[in-house]
């Protein structure tokens, strides 16, 4: 069953909701711009769950245990968001993962880490957002520690329930206390661009088009 405000969230773009959330007294809420698209699948939106990952340096004796359960856990329109704390030792994700989570529903994942079987991952319509690929495997070198716990990514503080959008321009996080409300007002302030553009491309001049809309 979809959840109307991430129906609403995914018609939306990250610029739109970085600019309402400012407004909302929320200015840090973007990670930085290495965590981009890795896939042609390049947009994702939906509910946060949330993985802590940290290096190891040798294979913990139930390899793989947590990752396995936040996978389990996970929910239909969820996307996993993990502070892998930008290691580029070895692939976090990879195909089989991605297989199992279209099966359940989730929307996608965002992380601070890398990825691996971007020739299979090319053709599953499954948003991978991450920093870069590695043929390495993550046993051994990199292991979940936590999941549904708070995180922080690039200083934005990230809980379970919050939202999460990302697209070409990078990712923003909506925090679950005021996602209804940004969510609407993006909705806002989209139909009021669309008519900044098209009196812009009538050839109003700049200035007054912000003048009678405050929008640029």
């Amino acid at each position: 069953m979809s959840e109307p405000l991430i129906d609403d969230l995914q018609s939306l773009y990250s610029a739109v909701l970085a600019d309402v959330l400012d407004s909302l007294g929320y200015p840090n809420q973007v990670f930085s711009p290495e965590v981009r698209a890795l896939t042609p699948a390049d947009r994702v939106a939906g509910r946060v769950f949330t993985m802590k990952a940290e290096v190891v340096h040798a294979v913990p004796e139930h390899p793989y245990q947590l990752e396995m359960a936040a996978i389990d856990a996970a929910k239909n329109g969820d996307v996993l968001v993990v502070d892998a704390d930008y290691d580029r030792s070895c692939a976090f994700w990879g195909e089989l993962l991605s297989t199992a989570c279209l099966a359940k529903g989730v929307n996608g994942i965002v992380m601070t880490g890398c990825s691996r079987d971007l020739w299979a991952l090319n053709q599953l319509p499954f948003p991978v957002f991450g920093i870069g690929c590695s043929p390495a495997d993550s046993k051994g070198r990199l292991d979940v520690i936590s999941i549904t716990e708070p995180i922080v990514i690039d200083g934005v503080s990230i809980c379970q329930g919050d939202y999460i959008l990302g697209d070409c321009d990078g990712v923003v996080v909506i925090p679950q206390a005021v996602a209804a409300e940004a969510v609407a007002a993006a909705k806002t302030k989209v139909s009021g661009e669309n008519t900044v553009r098209a009196e812009l491309a009538a050839g109003v001049p700049v200035g007054e088009v912000f003048r009678k809309h405050g929008i640029l």
